[in-house]
């Protein structure tokens, strides 16, 4: 792990937020030219959330965002195209199906799990709070320590298949009631089209209309 410098609250803010788990956490930081540390804190336990979230409350954070994603399955080794030669008669050797990956946590990575982060300001500086969570998965509502969540959290659950629990209006937020919940895991995410991914086979005509122009 990266040394901490002390201006994230104090020389013991790891010990602390270790202290409040009941599972290990995998942290490390970066500061940047600007001074400004981030930290990165992944839970193996979701369980944990709470109480980490309590003891930035109780120092002035401010939960600043939080994000959710569905990653995507890891992509599986390539098999090596050299084999060696065969005898006659000889039968191949079944390998046996790869483990799947898994997150910090032990959360299986295979597309469907979620990964929400939460991003608290604390005295200037950032500490990101990652949860992995299965699919249908639950986690605890953090609205009722901080209202910043509220409208996060509400749009998390209609557009993914994630329930916070203790939500204080779990109302739908965007999306009309008579739209099925959990969009983005069946339509196309609007980053991709936001970054233009899914327009490649059209720059590529653009690009040879343009060419066929100039000959």
């Amino acid at each position: 792990m990266t040394d901490l410098p002390s201006m994230i609250r104090s020389p013991n803010f790891v010990t602390d937020l270790r202290a409040l788990a009941t599972r290990d956490l995998a942290i490390d930081s970066a500061t940047d030219a600007h001074g400004v540390t981030v930290l990165w804190c992944e839970l193996a336990n979701s369980e944990d959330l709470v109480p980490l979230a309590t003891l930035f409350r109780n120092q002035k954070a401010r939960l600043v965002m939080v994000t959710a994603s569905q990653p995507p399955k890891p992509d599986e080794e390539e098999e090596d195209e050299e084999e060696d030669e065969e005898t006659e008669g000889e039968e191949e050797n079944e390998t046996a199906p790869p483990a799947p990956a898994l997150t910090f946590g032990g959360t299986s990575m295979d597309g469907t799990s979620y990964e929400i982060i939460y991003h608290f300001a604390v005295q200037g500086d950032i500490v990101n709070l990652i949860v992995h969570v299965p699919q249908s998965g639950s986690l605890p509502s953090l609205t009722p320590l901080f209202r910043t969540a509220d409208w996060p959290e509400r749009e998390i659950m209609e557009l993914y298949g994630m329930v916070f629990s203790g939500h204080p209006n779990p109302r739908r937020l965007f999306l009309d009631k008579s739209i099925d919940p959990a969009v983005l895991e069946r339509l196309i995410p609007f980053s991709t089209l936001a970054n233009a991914a899914s327009t490649q086979e059209l720059w590529s005509k653009v690009t040879a209309a343009a060419k066929a122009g100039e000959s």
